[in-house]
């Protein structure tokens, strides 16, 4: 069976190599497109691309982020067709490891997107370095609670390299100051209405919660109405710099957030892959940046 799959995926690169010169198929398979985040990284993506003549992009997703099996099968179907390049950025390193390995034997290179993993074939990582996106978050939070207090981790779907790099960052800047304690780490799978439960517990068990970092901003969002609700002060850190968590940062809700450049991740995404297909070199990882927004720049993000 392994041979006759990759006879078909040769066959397929055999008649995919007969596109005219500067034409370019690339797929973007992106884990949702239900958050702000994930649209403006197509919005990034689609001019790349619109900028590029010849270039052909499709841009998909399956509808939740938890649905690592649904994601799977929009890759293989991808590859079936043949496409040139494969954007791609995973639910789940592991679960994505088979499909990946797939397209590189069928001669596909794969470009990871906002996620990385550790494959040592994929042409190039395109996104923010989540590590010092995360230590950004918990060095903040360590100034503003004098460093000393009680801290709990919100992380995303468990798996997920981008949420784990996030909270394991933060973690490395709490874990400085001696007198800053880690109460909970608890997954809310970058669902708001998952991570007001998930917060509403903690609260119940540490009611002198000091602060909160979430790994993305809709369960800071969640956390911070949470917050409100038990009438705690607990300081609240999102990830992602949405307009609504700027304009809470603005507003003296979120105490801050994590602004790194969705729209930069799907532009340079698709820039990267042409060039990838061109043979040009590329850098392993291309840093779209990060910045630490708080009420004395928020404006600046907003605009």
């Amino acid at each position: 069976m392994k041979k006759l799959v990759l006879a078909f995926f040769a066959a397929v690169l055999v008649a995919g190599s007969c596109v005219n010169a500067g034409e370019i198929r690339i797929a973007m398979i992106l884990k949702a497109l239900d958050a702000e985040f994930w649209l403006s990284v197509r919005e990034g993506a689609r001019d790349a691309a619109a900028a590029n003549p010849g270039v052909t992009l499709t841009v998909m997703a399956p509808d939740r982020e938890l649905n690592v099996q649904q994601q799977v099968q929009i890759v293989e179907d991808q590859l079936v067709q043949g496409v040139d390049v494969l954007c791609l950025a995973p639910c789940g390193s592991q679960e994505l490891m088979p499909v990946m390995e797939n397209a590189h034997e069928a001669g596909i290179p794969v470009v990871l997107v906002d996620t990385d993993a550790p494959w040592d074939k994929k042409a190039a990582y395109v996104g923010t370095n989540n590590v010092i996106g995360g230590e950004l978050a918990g060095d903040f939070i360590a100034q503003r609670l004098d460093g000393k207090g009680k801290v709990a981790l919100i992380t995303g779907v468990m798996g997920h390299q981008a949420m784990m790099d996030r909270v394991n960052g933060c973690r490395q800047a709490l874990e400085k100051h001696p007198g800053i304690e880690i109460v909970a780490v608890q997954p809310a799978n970058s669902e708001r209405a998952l991570a007001m439960t998930v917060v509403e517990n903690i609260l119940s068990s540490h009611p002198d919660l000091n602060a909160i970092f979430c790994a993305n901003d809709p369960m800071a969002m969640a956390a911070l109405e949470a917050v409100r609700a038990d009438r705690s002060d607990a300081v609240v850190v999102g990830f992602n710099a949405d307009a609504e968590a700027v304009q809470s940062v603005k507003d003296g809700g979120l105490a801050a957030t994590i602004a790194q450049s969705s729209y930069n991740i799907g532009y340079r995404g698709v820039e990267t892959a042409i060039r990838v297909f061109n043979g040009e070199a590329v850098p392993a990882h291309v840093d779209t940046g990060t910045d630490l927004v708080t009420i004395e720049n928020a404006d600046d993000f907003l605009d």
